[in-house]
């Protein structure tokens, strides 16, 4: 067994895992839970596409694991910000009457 075929036998674990985490995002009691399991959707796409991409030496695939590790990153302080003034109401902003 050659390291290029473990490494993409870990890959389909970890996309294994993000399947089982997909169940997670459509049943989703809270907006939370459902945050969490995208974020390891995230997460997993990057290990998986990580893993691809140096079984393969692609390195565009690399690249792509990269932004996706950015992306993900920016959603979930999206999702932080949106979560800590649900109803719209911002301290930050002054009211003038």
């Amino acid at each position: 067994m050659e390291i290029a075929d473990f490494l993409l036998a870990a890959a389909v674990f970890v996309l294994t895992t993000v399947a089982l985490g997909m169940v997670r995002i459509l049943r989703g009691p809270a907006a939370a839970d459902r945050m969490m399991a995208a974020q390891l959707f995230g997460a997993g796409g990057v290990a998986a596409l990580l893993l691809l991409g140096v079984a393969t030496e692609a390195n565009a695939v690399i690249d792509v694991a990269l932004v996706l590790a950015l992306l993900a990153a920016f959603a979930s302080v999206a999702f932080v910000q949106g979560a800590s003034h649900p109803d719209g109401d911002d301290s930050k902003e002054t009211h003038s009457e």
